[in-house]
């Protein structure tokens, strides 16, 4: 080990001051066990990309008062557990995630709380074979350590426009959840106008949870409600006169309206924020994805989740940056920003002690925001924007 320079152990305390004051140690660490600092430098890296990158990263948790649960996620919907040859995580978020329980274990009867049969079922099994199985039937399920750091897939998609920044532009924002959303909300910041498009039979699942987080995430945005399946026209009409597109969808999700469907238009970038690649269609949480990146905490009894689904908005500020980066290349780029990956790029960075003298507070809230627009309130304003730009490009 090399000699640490004074200004070196400087910069070290304040990385993990920052980490402890944030609310990341506190919420990475075994319940009722000392807060872990060993991955102090995440902050540090997301903070070159946004100032306020710790409020980004604990938002949620402020809002919700979430606590720290070690191998149960803050969240509490998704946990480690031990399989034959290593670790995985498994989540049950949605009604369709547990009701695949039974198909998982072969077993005819599943008891209210599924947990501990999982855990005994994983424990017998590799983590390839828990993979393997949870896939087809669509359980966001991954090994500890399996993606590859490897850094957002970008090809060429289209003329490559004039170099700009992101004041101005028009940003469709198809995702939902926390990623995408938190990608647009930083586009929005940056001056552009963001367009946040759901379906009314499928509107943003965030809608339905906390209404603290959903408006913290939207609020910059306009609301545009349409029927993806009917009214593919009025959809196709926005898509061609963004700047750029975020979409969270798999590839096949909206065949009709991808990228290679829309009309061209120079320097558009096309955003895909995918959980393991875009070649993959495996569902996935942000619990999940920082284990498939190996971005967990330490403790004396094993992995343990690190922050609060911490590579959803790892994925959306690095989302930002890419969109960013293509806007100085001229864009016509089509961007993959993997989840998984995004999480392996932030568990490669050096980890430091666990236990640190500094002080870990609990996750505070962000600032107060104005509510999100109501489902829909702003399509008028978008038909009309979309007809001035039409009018504006003729």
């Amino acid at each position: 080990m090399g000699v640490v320079s004074p200004a070196q152990s400087v910069e070290r305390a304040q990385t993990a001051r920052k980490w402890g004051s944030s609310g990341l140690a506190y919420l990475t660490g075994l319940p009722g066990g000392p807060p872990d600092f060993s991955r102090a430098n995440v902050l540090a890296h997301a903070e070159r990309i946004a100032a306020d990158a710790a409020t980004l990263l604990t938002g949620r948790a402020g809002l919700l008062g979430l606590t720290p649960g070690g191998r149960i996620s803050a969240s509490g919907r998704t946990r480690l557990l031990a399989a034959a040859d290593g670790w995985c995580a498994i989540t049950l978020s949605r009604p369709d995630d547990v009701a695949a329980i039974p198909a998982l274990l072969a077993a005819d009867e599943v008891p209210e709380d599924p947990w501990p049969m999982l855990q005994r079922w994983a424990a017998t099994r590799l983590v390839a074979a828990i993979n393997e199985r949870a896939e087809p039937l669509g359980l966001p399920a991954a090994a500890l350590g399996e993606a590859a750091a490897v850094p957002p897939h970008i090809r060429r998609r289209g003329l490559r426009g004039s170099q700009r920044g992101p004041v101005g532009l028009l940003v469709a924002d198809l995702s939902s959840m926390w990623a995408g959303p938190l990608c647009g909300r930083l586009l929005a910041r940056a001056g552009a106008t963001v367009v946040k498009v759901e379906s009314p039979a499928r509107p943003d699942g965030a809608r339905s949870g906390n209404p603290a987080f959903f408006d913290w995430i939207n609020s910059e945005k306009l609301s545009y409600c349409v029927d993806f399946d009917r009214d593919t026209n009025e959809l196709r009409a926005l898509l061609a006169t963004a700047d750029v597109v975020i979409d969270a969808s798999p590839p096949t999700a909206l065949a009709r309206l991808g990228p290679d469907h829309i009309a061209p238009r120079p320097g558009r970038i096309w955003l895909r924020i995918s959980g393991h690649g875009e070649r993959s269609r495996r569902p996935v949480c942000g619990d999940d994805a920082a284990v498939a990146g190996g971005l967990v905490g330490t403790s004396t009894q094993g992995p343990v989740f690190c922050g609060d689904a911490i590579a959803d908005p790892l994925a959306g500020l690095e989302a930002s940056r890419e969109v960013a980066e293509s806007l100085r290349r001229g864009g016509g780029e089509l961007i993959d920003v993997s989840m998984a990956a995004v999480a392996a790029t932030y568990a490669a960075l050096p980890t430091g002690p666990s236990v640190s003298v500094y002080p870990a507070a609990p996750p505070p809230a962000p600032p107060p925001t104005r509510p999100a627009a109501a489902l829909g309130a702003d399509n008028a304003a978008v038909r009309r924007l979309i007809a001035e730009r039409r009018c504006f490009s003729c």
